[in-house]
């Protein structure tokens, strides 16, 4: 991904969430944005004991990110999620995940193992911000 003119990987950001004790999974993908060019999108699935505090965990696990690989690397958002899209070999399909991330149709879904992710996702899906 390319942030505000740095290179960020988007393994080394999933690698940074799973670092931190609540995170089982993270899928972390990059959102056209206009100020940044890109912004950082992370979608995270919480380990047994991990608790869902809402707004006080994103800030938790920005925060972490931000210490590990410093600030430019914080995501932009972050949607906690019960599962990721998989197809059958256990591929994480990013492609879906940016497809939301950016408010756009989706596309194939027929690959997934379970399509009915995606709707469960996208109904987390915070009200599109008012333009100005």
């Amino acid at each position: 991904m390319n942030v505000s003119g740095h290179r960020i990987s988007t393994t080394e950001v999933e690698s940074s969430l799973v670092g931190h004790p609540a995170v089982a999974e993270a899928a972390v993908v990059g959102a056209t944005d206009p100020t940044t060019g890109q912004g950082i999108v992370a979608f995270v699935i919480l380990r047994e004991s991990g608790v869902d505090s809402g707004d006080e965990l994103v800030q938790t696990l920005r925060t972490h990110v931000g210490k590990d690989i410093g600030p430019i690397a914080k995501p932009r958002q972050i949607m906690v999620v019960q599962e990721l899209p998989k197809t059958r070999s256990g591929k994480i399909m990013r492609r879906l995940l940016r497809d939301i991330a950016e408010n756009r149709e989706l596309g194939d879904v027929t690959t997934l193992t379970d399509s009915s992710v995606m709707n469960l996702i996208k109904e987390k899906l915070p009200a599109a911000p008012a333009e100005d």
